[in-house]
């Protein structure tokens, strides 16, 4: 059946277009863009039950969200999330395109588990992709066979979770990627600058009385990673950004190379260090939130596209682990059904971006740097969508999620996702 969207605002980043248009899918592909569809055709359709017609009546209509930071915990920690709850929670989000994290138990380094988690998201009916690790077990000494793991489907190569310490390894490793021509994504936290991390060490870690994750953990190894990608030309990815600093040696660096990027993730930039006062664990993650002159740094990366993309960094734990104490409970917050309605709030809402700079950085720019048909609308292109209300009021909570490990539950933000259609097909509805 064919699925005409109508009287939507359409928005594509990647040809800078937007506007009153209307949209005919049809076999999951876009049949057709613009303002001059033949509505008696159409409407005969209807009514021959072969058309169904979706009304997008103050409503912009964008390509699916792409998000390269998801961690859907299987296998080995299916507890907390899992490829089938972890792609539902997605689409609740508007994201039909997703790009999973190697620190599962057995980590996907082999290319046994590799296949294991992309069969598995095949079932989905999303688009679920996967790096593969760059270290065997995520210990930083052997490096994996990016070879054969690319020509298996790995889309890409990150320790996410553990910091890549052995110059020399990253440097070997980033001189690989860059012939495979593929990114290498790096969690930047040196633990010679940590006592107890998640928690930043400041105003936070004094409210606990414990050491904390001293901002020099992330500028320390953002700036050798930097200059090493500068060297050898590797496609990088600085992951979730914390401080103002990285940001600035990030910024300089991208004036060097075009192959440089950075990612902020949602609760970077619409929290600082007070949440982990005020929530406690469900505020603990890995870097921490900082001082409010990191948040609005990172803003300020965002504007003047020192940051290229905005990730969740999606990352569920189970309410019994993070009831423990705030040194013990682990770091993270799931973020996939929240990032799009954050982000209206805390950057458009706020003017410090238009709408199109905000799906630009949701969408295509992640795409391209995975290189994934993805993040787009185009006629013959893949019929991946969200439909959403920029004014209408979001509450978070009820989740999609397995989990419900985020300091957002209750909050109120603009923004609210109708419909995500992946692959021509209606994957989340909201009345």
């Amino acid at each position: 059946m064919k699925t005409y969207i109508q009287n939507g605002y359409v928005i594509d980043p990647a040809s800078r277009t937007e506007g009153k248009m209307d949209i005919l899918i049809e076999d999951g592909k876009i049949l057709k863009i613009g303002s001059d569809f033949a509505k008696e055709e159409l409407k005969a359709q209807v009514e021959m039950g072969k058309l169904q017609v979706i009304d997008a009546t103050g409503l912009v209509v964008a390509p699916g969200l792409v998000d390269v930071h998801s961690h859907f915990r299987d296998p080995g920690f299916t507890y907390k999330e899992d490829i089938e709850s972890g792609s539902r929670s997605a689409a609740a989000g508007g994201y039909t395109s997703i790009v999973l994290m190697a620190n599962t138990k057995p980590t996907v380094d082999s290319l046994e588990t590799l296949q294991y988690v992309l069969d598995k998201g095949a079932e989905t009916n999303i688009h679920i992709h996967t790096c593969c690790s760059v270290t065997m077990g995520l210990k930083g000494q052997q490096l994996t066979d990016m070879e054969s793991l690319k020509a298996a489907g790995a889309v890409g190569f990150t320790d996410d979770g553990v910091p890549l310490l052995e110059e020399g390894l990253v440097r070997t490793a980033m001189e690989k990627v860059a012939a495979l021509n593929v990114p290498i994504s790096f969690h930047e936290e040196n633990p010679a600058f940590i006592e107890n991390n998640g928690v930043n060490r400041g105003k936070a870690s004094a409210f606990y009385g414990i050491g904390g994750s001293d901002r020099q953990a992330e500028i320390d190894l953002v700036g050798r990673d930097l200059q090493i990608a500068l060297e050898t030309g590797a496609h990088i990815d600085i992951q979730h950004i914390s401080t103002k600093e990285a940001v600035e040696l990030v910024r300089q660096a991208k004036k060097k190379g075009d192959h440089i990027h950075a990612e902020a993730c949602p609760h970077h930039f619409a929290l600082n260090e007070e949440a982990v006062i005020e929530h406690g664990t469900l505020a603990k993650m890995n870097p921490p939130l900082r001082e409010e002159a990191d948040r609005l740094a990172i803003i300020e990366g965002l504007k003047d596209g020192t940051i290229d993309l905005i990730a969740t960094d999606h990352a569920p734990h189970s309410a019994e682990e993070k009831a423990k104490a705030i040194t013990e409970a682990p770091s993270g917050i799931i973020g996939l059904e929240t990032a799009l309605p954050i982000g209206i709030t805390y950057l458009v809402e706020t003017g410090n971006l238009d709408m199109m700079t905000l799906l630009e950085k949701l969408t295509v720019n992640p795409a391209k740097l995975y290189h994934l048909d993805a993040g787009y609308l185009a006629e013959g292109g893949p019929a991946d969508l969200v439909i959403f209300d920029p004014k209408a009021t979001y509450v978070a909570g009820n989740y999609a999620s397995k989990s419900t490990n985020t300091p957002f539950t209750g909050m109120e933000f603009k923004g609210l996702v109708r419909y995500t259609i992946c692959n021509g097909q209606v994957v989340f509805k909201r009345g």
